[in-house]
């Protein structure tokens, strides 16, 4: 990327000018300046009288085309709602430029060429005269995106040839899902003449639908990071870790703080309580005349060290066992599903690679293998912490949360980690600072063929449910990057080790799975 790259952040104060200049002499309701050989473009577009939306067009240096594989063009969704497509996405994640202004070597620039917008109205550059012009509903977005992309097939003539994704982020998949709605109505209307060629949801998106696929959440202090004793010094504490390396993660108590030992003791009050909860139905109330779901999930989301204690605590692991799993990754998760017989099991979502990555070891395995087809109430004899040594401490157990008096069993149980940034106190790429204080217990209904009316139906679901999850990988690494299920024209991917912003934290992943899914030349 050249010198040039720059340019359009000095000229954009006084594109402002020229554009409100122009709209005061009642000129065109468009206004469009970019660089001399084309290779970006920027302006103005009125979709509305006095509403205005910014964009910021790249054409790719690799663009190449064949009338069989045509160059694609991505439109960036920024979600929020409320955050700029023009500088989140472009400069913090896949635009040609960082935000120091270096050039981003994983810009997606390398697979197709880019268009960044400012949506709605009255976000990052994009302005209304009037503040009752500010949309209020997700339809109205999509009317004005509508309009745009109407506009911006005259200015920008590649789009004419082009297949256009809808790429969004967060929030942004409810814009992707109603401006693919409006744009695929226009095309068949002949409103608009380009090529819809599909849509990126990147992150959770909920369907809108007569009741929440998140009913309930709940705050779980028992579930907290480790007490590391408010320590503040940065030098302290890695001499703090290095005696704790030395000594052992499980016993070794920070000064003023916890070990993962009284961290155990802990979880166990939490595990109890949650299996009292599962027992007699909390997760699942009535509602109303409906009766009880029997597809609510509950998603467990705290911090690394504090989940592993919890499965280790649930599957009885040894000190031994403990110390050899691995951190999960920040956005990380496992799932325990409920086998054949109705006990969790790790075996049933995961496979034996994934879960060895975890650090299980055969051993651990042979157990979980056990868990998928054991009924409730049985003992595994041949696992070392669920044998005869545990059946006269398990007989002493309340009747409430003994595992054969289970009676409302939930689908899944899921642990999900997030991370805190030290220097800044603040959750790692979440954006929400309290849930680094305050762990959460969420409650989520499964969306499937027999969800009911909540659910918006397709009868491929259970083909896509039965195929198996691929490995992907990326650069010199050996180790999964990432999975992805495919049917027909579903794509579902899975990016480790990533949070909200994916691009910025596994930069090759997403360009890989941006490349596949536009068919790239260029892959």
């Amino acid at each position: 990327m050249d010198n040039r790259s720059w340019y359009p952040l000095a000229l954009l104060p006084l594109l402002l000018l020229l554009c409100l200049s122009s709209l005061h002499d009642g000129s065109a309701a468009s206004v469009t300046t970019g660089t001399p050989d084309g290779s970006e473009l920027w302006g103005y577009v009125e979709v509305r009288p006095k509403a205005h939306l910014f964009w910021w067009y790249y054409k790719s240096p690799q663009r190449t085309s064949t009338p069989g594989k045509p160059w694609p063009t991505v439109l960036w969704l920024q979600g929020g709602p409320g955050a700029s497509g023009v500088g989140l996405g472009n400069f913090l994640e896949v635009g040609p430029l960082d935000v120091n202004l270096k050039p981003r070597n994983s810009t997606w620039l390398q697979k197709a060429d880019l268009i960044f917008v400012d949506n709605p109205v009255g976000v990052g550059y994009s302005y209304v005269e009037d503040d009752s012009l500010l949309v209020t509903t997700d339809w109205q977005q999509a009317a004005d995106a509508s309009a745009l992309l109407k506009a911006l097939v005259k200015e920008v003539p590649t789009l004419q040839t082009s297949p256009l994704f809808l790429v969004a982020e967060s929030y942004g998949g409810k814009y992707a899902a109603t401006l693919g709605a409006s744009v695929a109505r226009a095309i068949r209307t002949g409103d608009l003449k380009i090529t819809l060629g599909g849509e990126v949801k990147k992150t959770i998106v909920f369907l809108p639908a007569p009741h929440r696929r998140a009913p309930a959440a709940r705050r779980a202090p028992r579930i907290r990071e480790q007490d590391f004793g408010n320590f503040q010094d940065r030098d302290r504490m890695r001499v703090e870790k290095e005696i704790r390396r030395r000594y052992g993660r499980f016993f070794y108590r920070f000064p003023n703080g916890e070990s993962a030992a009284d961290l155990y003791d802990r979880i166990t009050g939490f595990r109890e309580t949650l299996r009292a909860d599962i027992d007699i139905g909390r997760f699942q109330p009535p509602d109303g005349p409906r009766p009880r779901s029997r597809n609510m999930n509950v998603v467990i989301v705290s911090h690394g060290l504090t989940l592993r204690v919890f499965l280790m605590r649930w599957y009885k692991w040894t000190v031994r066992q403990f110390e050899g799993l691995s951190n999960l990754d920040n956005g990380g998760a496992l799932v325990m599903q409920t086998g054949q017989g109705g006990r969790y099991s790790l075996l049933v979502h995961h496979t034996a690679d994934e879960l060895r990555e975890f650090g299980l070891t055969d051993e651990m395995l042979r157990d979980q293998m056990w868990q998928k087809t054991a009924k409730l109430g049985e003992l595994n004899y041949n696992f070392m912490t669920n044998g005869h040594s545990c059946a006269t401490l398990r007989s002493t157990s309340s009747t409430l949360i003994t595992p054969s008096s289970i009676s409302f069993p939930l689908p899944s149980i899921s642990v999900v980690s997030i991370s805190i940034i030290p220097e800044m106190g603040k959750v790692d790429d979440l954006g929400n600072e309290w849930l680094a204080y305050t762990p959460l217990l969420l409650t989520v209904s499964r969306l499937d063929d027999n969800a009911g009316d909540d659910a918006k139906k397709w009868n491929g679901l259970k083909s896509f449910l039965s195929l198996p999850r691929q490995s992907l990988y990326c650069g010199t690494s050996k180790g999964t990057k990432a999975f992805v299920r495919s049917y027909k024209n579903l794509h579902f991917y899975w990016i480790l080790g990533a949070g909200h912003f994916v691009p910025a934290d596994q930069p090759c992943i997403a360009l890989s799975m941006i490349s596949s899914i536009t068919q790239s030349p260029a892959s």
